[in-house]
């Protein structure tokens, strides 16, 4: 057998996978970027930022490499924890 078979041909860049770590790696930061927002910035309130690491849900998720899966699943968890505190926060404020 010359000829090389497709299972074992050289394989392409996988360019989904390095995306799904681009992205993870975003998710992760955008928690630490709208903290960062609301300690430096007057404008910016906790609760703001809280708002805006819920993002990190949205970029966070399915992907096609392990690393960027597992990144996106942190990324995911983060986001879903910070809406649980949004939410929570807001409760709190209708109740007293």
């Amino acid at each position: 057998m010359d000829a090389l078979t497709r299972s074992s041909s050289a394989r392409g860049r996988n360019d989904a996978a390095r995306g799904s770590v681009v992205l993870a790696l975003l998710g992760l930061a955008l928690p630490v970027v709208a903290y960062l927002a609301a300690r430096r910035l007057q404008n910016v309130t906790i609760v703001q930022a809280t708002g805006a690491t819920c993002g990190s849900a949205v970029l966070g998720g399915e992907s096609a490499a392990r690393v960027g899966r597992l990144l996106g699943a942190i990324a995911l968890c983060i986001g879903l924890s910070a809406g649980i505190a949004l939410a929570v926060y807001a409760v709190l404020n209708v109740i007293g």
